[in-house]
């Protein structure tokens, strides 16, 4: 993935907004290198342009938001994972609705579609945000911090106070073998009493049992159990590689989290930006490109331009 990537073909889904409860459908397009990755907000009278990109997150309380001119797409977080896990760069996303459709709660249909569209490379190279020294954020239990490291690592450490979910641990080296295998069919979830109130007070008219994990006292609600053990610790990996997708470049840094969600997200994105000392762009010249072709390694460029940077 030293090159810039984009779709290869037109992709369109279709489901229910999470919250909305409505149908929304979702074209994907390829786009030209060094543009992006820009949301279409089509069903309104003006076609209003969003890109993907910290700038414009606008809430993180449910699910990550993001906005312009009034206008906001919501419930990125899954289909920004599985773009960023394929190396996808650059892509025009129209939707004709307020938020990404939650189709069964994990990124696994967003994957399916990505790889029977198939990724074309294209004629760039793609920069690269390295890590040089830790960064660290911390709120009363939760923190977050980023230390140096020649790939991208994820580290997640969730505790509950309910025997479903009690301790988890998981640690993942982010490649797109690894993100399809072991996080991209993790669920979001939630305890009972939470979707009550949330539809009391009208949201999550799209949720059910078909699209989350839902818990209530005594265990997991959902007839099918888990797909993992660890689901819920995998789902917060899920939602940390689409979060830290919106720095608009692929990270080569060891994130390290307990307890964060998507605002301590969004706050270490912004702390990564906000300190460009902390950090350098690494890109791939065409000379780097060659000798990688010639040598047949990847790891052989990121050795080279790693020491040189």
């Amino acid at each position: 993935m030293i090159l810039q990537r984009t779709l290869d073909k037109v992709v369109t889904i279709s489901g229910i907004g999470l919250h909305s409860g409505s149908r929304i459908n979702l074209t994907m397009r390829p786009a030209a290198a060094n543009t992006g990755i820009i949301f279409h907000r089509t069903d309104g009278d003006v076609i209003v342009d969003i890109k993907a990109c910290s700038e414009n997150v606008v809430d993180t309380r449910m699910a990550t938001v993001i906005g312009r001119q009034g206008v906001h797409v919501s419930t990125i977080e899954h289909l920004m994972a599985a773009l960023a896990a394929f190396g996808i760069d650059n892509l025009h996303i129209y939707i004709d609705g307020p938020e990404v459709p939650v189709l069964d709660g994990s990124a696994a249909q967003f994957v399916n579609e990505l790889q029977q569209a198939g990724i074309r490379s294209l004629d760039c190279s793609r920069k690269f945000i390295a890590i040089r020294k830790p960064l660290e954020i911390m709120e009363g239990e939760k923190r977050i911090n980023i230390i140096p490291s020649r790939f991208c690592r994820i580290t997640f450490d969730i505790a509950f106070d309910h025997p479903a979910i009690s301790v988890q641990n998981y640690s993942m080296k982010l490649t797109t073998e690894n993100f399809c295998k072991e996080i991209s069919r993790a669920r979001t979830f939630g305890f009972l009493h939470e979707v009550e109130y949330l539809k009391a007070n009208g949201l999550a008219r799209g949720g059910s049992l078909e699209n989350a994990v839902v818990i209530d006292d005594k265990g997991v609600m959902n007839p099918e159990g888990l797909r993992y053990s660890d689901e819920f610790v995998r789902h917060k990996i899920l939602d940390a590689v689409g979060d830290f997708s919106l720095l608009g470049a692929p990270l080569l840094g060891h994130i390290r989290s307990f307890k964060a969600g998507h605002d301590l997200n969004a706050k270490m994105v912004r702390k990564i930006e906000e300190n460009p000392t902390h950090w350098t762009y690494i890109e791939f010249s065409e000379q780097a490109l060659k000798e990688a072709q010639r040598v047949g390694s990847k790891s052989f460029v990121i050795d080279l331009v790693w020491n040189r940077a």
